[in-house]
């Protein structure tokens, strides 16, 4: 069976996607991080009035001449607006963020006037009309459109949507993503490992990786390499309406790789098999219902590699994320020599620093799939495209970021 390139499995991954997930309505409070299902427009005018931008004087830019003396008439201040208005000869105390009086253009700032808290005030030096004025829809106006579905909302989108006066947003429902770790050799984190088992690491790793992307987590737990407790795991997954089955080993052809088969009888129709990829060939996809699932390969480092360059992007269609197949690398220049490569892509695990001349990538020695200490120091993975040829310390390359 032919290896599948990376970005025909990731855009036939990203085909399979039934649709985004529903809608819910949340309290602002209650929206951090989640995912905007609609545009949000504005609810109101930001400010709603003219305002000072520093504390000073509301005054007529006509009368600014330096030496000329000031009448104090009142006070504005946020929250408490001057009732009248200003004639010639006069001004109005004003603080940050309060309303321009009628009959003033012009804030004259506290540091270019004399006798500051007194009376009466002296100019001491002059500005320009409108100065130091914020007008009313500085920020926006009624019925702008502020965010655009698809828009993650991080501090700065929460607090421009409660400005715009939202109490509550339409967002994407997190999509709930199961994650079946599966083999006779695993034990969970405090149990006695046998002689012959290994801790199971790879689901707390992944299940980090999809609650970061934005989705929830469904431990499923382990499923030994047996039919009856393969299907029952699966069945859990589709009980509980998950969007996503991502398992955990088992996906190749050994006689103990059972997971392609149990799927296949719980009815999966198979996307694909086997990627031009290293870390990750063993890789499947495919549809069980409006289930997606997403078989990783057993070794640590593999199924990470993999969960970045297809689970995160899954997640991100199944959330409304604009262009889940973007191109997540960056450029940057090698920090060794590197040996041709033959028809799988690399994803090298790399130490990344900025330099003068840009991000060098530095690839470890040491590059076996099992390696999970290394995957933890690595800033970055380097990638070696198919068929690269050799290449020397300095030459250009592609990395993608890690942390």
């Amino acid at each position: 069976m032919a290896l599948t390139p990376v970005p025909v499995a990731l855009e036939a991954l990203l085909d399979s996607v039934p649709g985004p997930t529903p809608i819910e309505m949340l309290p602002l409070a209650q929206c951090a991080w989640r995912v905007l299902a609609r545009d949000v427009a504005a609810l109101r005018t930001q400010p709603p009035f003219a305002n000072s931008a520093m504390d000073g004087y509301a005054v007529r830019a006509d009368d600014l001449a330096p030496g000329t003396a000031l009448r104090v008439i009142g006070e504005s201040a946020a929250g408490r607006s001057f009732g009248g208005a200003l004639s010639v000869g006069e001004a109005v105390r004003i603080f940050t963020g309060a309303p321009i009086p009628d009959g003033a253009d012009t804030i004259l700032i506290q540091e270019n006037a004399d006798g500051v808290g007194q009376a009466e005030i002296r100019v001491r030096e002059g500005v320009a009309k409108g100065k130091f004025i914020r007008k009313a829809g500085l920020d926006f106006s009624m019925g702008d459109v502020l965010l655009p579905a698809g828009r993650t909302l991080d501090s700065a989108a929460l607090g421009l949507a409660a400005a715009a006066g939202h109490p509550v947003l339409p967002v994407r429902r997190k999509p709930l993503v199961a994650i079946l770790a599966t083999g006779d050799e695993l034990v969970s984190p405090g149990e006695t490992v046998g002689p012959d088992q290994i801790v199971a690491s790879n689901s707390f790793s992944l299940a980090a990786l999809v609650e970061q992307a934005g989705a929830t987590a469904l431990d499923l737990g382990i499923a030994r390499d047996n039919h009856p407790d393969l299907a029952a795991r699966i069945a859990r997954a589709q009980a509980a309406g998950a969007d996503v089955l991502v398992t955990l080993g088992g996906a190749s052809v050994g006689a103990h790789d059972l997971v392609q088969e149990a799927l296949t009888r719980a009815g999966m129709a198979l996307g694909f098999w086997k990627i031009a990829m290293r870390p990750g060939k063993p890789m499947m996809t495919g549809r069980l219902g409006a289930m997606v699932a997403v078989g990783l390969p057993g070794n640590p480092v593999s199924s990470i590699v993999c969960g970045h360059l297809f689970v995160v992007p899954l997640i991100e269609a199944l959330l409304g994320i604009p262009s889940p197949q973007r191109d997540r690398s960056e450029p940057g220049f090698l920090g060794r020599d590197m040996p041709d490569n033959d028809e799988r892509e690399d994803y090298l695990r790399s130490d990344l620093v900025l330099t003068e001349e840009g991000w060098q990538a530095t690839p470890f020695e040491r590059q076996d799939s099992s390696m999970l200490g290394l995957l933890a120091r690595a800033q970055a993975l380097a990638i070696r495209p198919v068929f690269a040829p050799a290449a020397r310390k300095g030459d250009p390359c592609r990395f993608i970021r890690l942390r």
